[in-house]
């Protein structure tokens, strides 16, 4: 009998991977890069991370959060681009 290996949840991340709560940004992030914010909208979206967790680990509100899934929605990643804020509201 092959000893039990332990599922680690997982969800889909923005690249088409598997993303784990080992592979989302660090706590003390403050860097926000595209592939950052899609990972972590991403997590919340298939369950890993609650909205709360979320912005408690990020230290970021929760507008800040539904900003960022409004601007993947509308605009795809491209939408996360802070150079291009304006072009995209």
């Amino acid at each position: 009998m092959q000893p039990r290996l332990k599922k680690e949840n997982y969800v889909i991340g923005p690249d088409g991977s598997p993303l784990t709560l080992s592979d989302l940004p660090r706590p003390d992030t403050h860097r926000w890069v595209i592939r950052r914010k899609a990972e972590v909208v991403a997590a919340v979206r298939g369950g890993l991370l609650t909205l709360e967790d979320a912005c408690k680990r990020y230290t970021l509100t929760v507008e800040e959060f539904l900003g960022w899934q409004r601007s993947i929605d509308k605009h795809g990643l491209a939408g996360l681009r802070t150079t291009r804020l304006q072009q995209y509201r």
